[in-house]
């Protein structure tokens, strides 16, 4: 890659890493329950990095403290003094904090649900759930989180008789625990919670959930193949012109924000070093797309005539196919490194060679798929019939 170009792509991948990230926003979850109910282990089990044990916390009010960490697009607002004689005091600090987020223009400022850790173990509500519910409720969605269960004997439903407001009460056991008799019982019921909080958050609010939370790969594929859909179809409107392949450098903008959003809401480390690295081997060095020379100028063997007669164009299909084609050999490479365990983030060299895996596969091993569709695409009634 020459000099310029190397330097135009650096500040390119750097504008669309960071256009990602305003679009990604962030997602704020108040979680409130008694000293001991399980808040931080609860934390820590669903987000990415360990955020209630290394997160950076600042008060917000006297019983409210903000967490967060660079990188994870997400706070926790971490409410205490629940306990006898102090949780009227905290009840109205909460909802005068809550009402001036909610003034904000920015909707990333706002709350958006809450989290009521009650302990089974306890087979109490207090009033103070109670009233926190209450308050809550006129402002956001709020979920019943039944922490620490192990035994139900019908405290769940005893939790949503008793505090009506919570759009559902689920039952987590953020850890597994080890009886006396040496017996595991494991981490249950985080699925049923990330799930749950997925549905009720504003739209605009899930891709950072998505990104921010530990515990499912399906809800960041959801999300993943939703930008290479829009991204696919803004790349169709730039090849509506047909563009030459020499000129391709005019989809890789597009492509470059679908690399850099489908990243973020992955969770991935944000800076344009790691995302330099990984797609360091699918860079060309003067064919302008970022799937690269080799695949334009196979494109053209598959197509004779096409270079001398049309001068090897990107017309709207192609374009699409090519976007849509990049895109879901990123995700497939994210997926397989991360499907055993969604809490794992791969180092970016690991991540660029499965992504060159999966797109070499996309290319070749399969035969009704991208060639074949962008051979369909190219065909006119006058052009010569093309090899098989």
């Amino acid at each position: 890659m020459s000099v310029k170009l190397e330097s135009h792509f650096a500040e390119q991948l750097k504008q669309k890493l960071e256009e990602a990230l305003v679009r990604l926003g962030r997602v704020n979850i108040v979680v409130v329950g008694k000293t001991g109910v399980g808040k931080s282990t609860l934390v820590n089990a669903v987000f990415h990095g360990n955020l209630a044990e290394t997160g950076d916390g600042r008060p917000v009010t006297r019983t409210t403290r903000e967490i967060h960490k660079e990188g994870i697009p997400l706070s926790v607002f971490d409410t205490r003094g629940l306990e006898i004689g102090e949780y009227k005091q905290t009840v109205q600090e909460l909802e005068k904090f809550i009402q001036e987020r909610r003034r904000s223009a920015d909707p990333n400022q706002h709350i958006h649900i809450a989290w009521i850790c009650v302990m089974e173990e306890s087979r109490r509500v207090e009033d103070a759930e109670i009233q926190l519910a209450e308050m809550l409720d006129r402002y956001v969605p709020v979920v019943a989180v039944v922490t620490k269960s192990i035994a139900d004997n019908g405290f769940r439903q005893k939790v949503q008789e008793l505090l009506p407001q919570t759009r559902n009460a689920v039952r987590v056991l953020a850890k597994e625990m080890v009886l006396d008799s040496g017996h595991a019982i494991p981490a249950s019921g985080l699925e049923n919670l990330v799930e749950l909080t997925m549905t009720l958050v504003p739209e605009a609010q899930r891709d950072a959930l998505a990104a921010a939370q530990r515990i499912s790969v399906n809800h960041k594929l959801q999300r993943a193949h939703a930008i290479v859909a829009s991204m696919a179809l803004t790349a169709g409107g730039v090849g509506a012109t047909p563009i030459p392949f020499s000129d391709a450098i005019a989809i890789v903008p597009i492509q470059l924000t679908m690399l850099a959003s489908i990243s973020a809401v992955w969770g991935l480390p944000t800076s344009t070093a790691y995302l330099g690295t990984l797609v360091s081997g699918a860079i060309t060095g003067t064919g302008g797309t970022l799937i690269g020379r080799a695949v334009a100028a196979e494109l053209l063997k598959l197509i004779p005539g096409v270079g001398s007669v049309v001068g090897g164009v990107i017309n709207a299909g192609v374009a699409s196919t090519l976007t849509s084609a990049f895109g879901e050999a990123y995700i497939a490479a994210l997926y397989m490194l991360t499907k055993d365990d969604p809490a794992h983030i791969p180092g970016a060299e690991e991540v660029g060679e499965e992504f060159m895996r999966q797109l070499q596969a996309t290319k070749i091993k399969s035969p009704g798929g991208l060639l074949e569709r962008i051979k369909r695409l190219f065909r006119r009634p006058s052009a010569l019939p093309l090899h098989p």
